[in-house]
């Protein structure tokens, strides 16, 4: 057709791959599921933080890589079962596979898998960071635990300082 640039016009199925979108925090969780609602309270308390973008998910793997798409760096934070007291805070960095020993996640497919599977399709962000905080209780209906809610304000606190944190690939 005259006039048109078939080189202006984005190829079908193809996505450009872009990392200049900044950081982003993604909630993971199921805020009806009691302690399992924690990423999105977490994600919620980060909202209006300038310079930061934020999603919920419920952590199916390839709604993952969407919404990370052209992030730099990549926070996920979860309800994360180790068998360490409820409430306690974790940070896991997925350079390195994640231990699978214990089930890090509470949904159907687990956190490390969803991580894994990114990593094998080539789709996992160059620094992802998976911070979560032990549950103490998740089931169908209930709100938050008295552990989890304590945690909110010094996990917020301790994803903030991520991004003061020198990059280990960054140029020095």
């Amino acid at each position: 057709m005259p006039g048109t640039d078939p080189a202006s016009e984005p190829l079908r199925g193809m996505r450009a791959v872009s990392t200049d979108k900044g950081p982003l925090v993604i909630g993971i969780g199921n805020p009806w599921r009691g302690d399992d609602g924690i990423g999105h309270a977490v994600v919620d308390a980060l909202a209006d933080t300038p310079g930061l973008a934020t999603a919920k998910s419920h952590g199916e793997p390839a709604e993952l890589m969407e919404l990370w798409q052209g992030h730099e760096p990549v926070i996920l934070v979860d309800a994360i079962v180790t068998g360490a007291a409820p409430g306690t805070l974790h940070r896991l960095d997925a350079r390195e596979p994640l231990p699978r020993g214990a089930r890090y996640s509470s949904h159907g497919i687990g956190l490390a898998e969803a991580v894994e599977l990114a990593r094998s399709l080539g789709e996992l962000p160059d620094n992802l960071i998976v911070h979560g905080i032990e549950p103490a209780r998740v089931e169908d209906g209930a709100g938050l635990s008295p552990e989890s809610s304590a945690a909110i304000s010094r996990m917020s606190r301790m994803i903030l300082k991520e991004f003061t944190r020198p990059r280990p690939d960054a140029c020095r």
